[in-house]
């Protein structure tokens, strides 16, 4: 009876605390709105997309070029960092020593902690440098995708590698038995029964690469303008909200909030995007 009702209890403290995590993204999409509503009301949302360019003291808002910019460092980002995650995960779960394994996350577990604008400071010191020897400026898409891939990777490397633990330990003895060699077992069942987990640890990944601020702040070079190369100047929107708040009035300042907000959708479409797969992966 005692640990029937101490499980009760848990399973209502765990209802309340995501009931208010739910309140709480409520919140704060109803101030977003509130501070983009100055501006929002006067225009319409379409010339977000659709003015001639980002000039808010001229009354142009075009935020397009910065979407493209943040959606294309992610994607680049995410094409590096996930199969590299994943490639990690296998080798410290099915192949390195225990020694071995267990160094390497904790070498992924500190670069985890390092702090963003320590990878920017690295990058503009010398991942800059190296890029402006290949072609100027050095400042630009390629090395914000090359500091969000680094920032992003131990991340899905820890969690992809924890979902492979989860699932693995019951099926090797079973495979072992069948005479499946260690890539077989790997290929075909391990991967497959972690699928959820590394899915999770990609949405994971694109939902930091989208809102990182300070690191591609440093190492874009935040010039407002579709990119035509991987080494073009870029400015992401959350790079767009730090450089511009602290000066910002009046509809400037309301259409910096406008684009928190597209921020926040693009996060709750991924978050919509990938569902249908999670739901798809459990029930399989």
């Amino acid at each position: 009876m005692f640990r029937f009702k101490a499980e009760l209890s848990l399973h209502h403290g765990l209802a309340v605390l995501t009931a208010l995590v739910g309140i709480l993204v409520v919140f704060i999409f109803l101030f977003l709105l509130q501070e983009s509503w100055p501006l929002l009301s006067k225009i319409s949302p379409s010339r977000l997309f659709t003015d001639p360019s980002w000039h808010p003291s001229e009354e142009y808002y075009n935020v397009s070029a910065m979407v493209v910019a943040t959606l294309l460092a992610t994607l680049g980002a995410l094409a590096i960092a996930a199969p590299l995650g994943i490639a990690f995960a296998i080798y410290c779960e099915f192949y390195a020593a225990p020694y071995l394994s267990k160094a390497l996350s904790s070498i992924l577990e500190l670069l985890a902690g390092i702090p963003s604008v320590v990878f920017g400071l690295w990058g503009l010191v010398v991942l800059v440098p190296v890029i402006s020897s290949w072609e100027g400026p050095g400042t630009s898409l390629l090395a914000g995708i090359i500091i969000l891939s680094i920032m992003i990777l131990p991340t899905g490397a820890l969690l992809a590698r924890s979902s492979l633990a989860n699932t693995a330990q019951q099926w090797r003895q079973a495979s072992a038995a069948l005479g499946l060699s260690r890539w077989a077992m790997v290929k075909t069942i391990a991967l497959p029964a972690s699928k959820t987990g590394l899915i999770n640890a990609l949405i994971i990944q694109a939902g930091r690469a989208l809102g990182e601020t300070m690191a591609v702040l440093m190492v874009c070079g935040n010039i407002v303008a579709i990119p035509d190369s991987l080494f073009a100047p870029v400015r992401t929107l959350s790079a767009n909200i730090a450089l511009e708040m602290a000066y910002a009035m009046g509809d400037h300042r309301a259409a910096l909030y406008s684009t928190g907000l597209i921020l926040l959708i693009l996060v709750t479409a991924l978050l919509c995007f990938s569902r249908p797969n999670l739901t798809e992966r459990s029930h399989a």
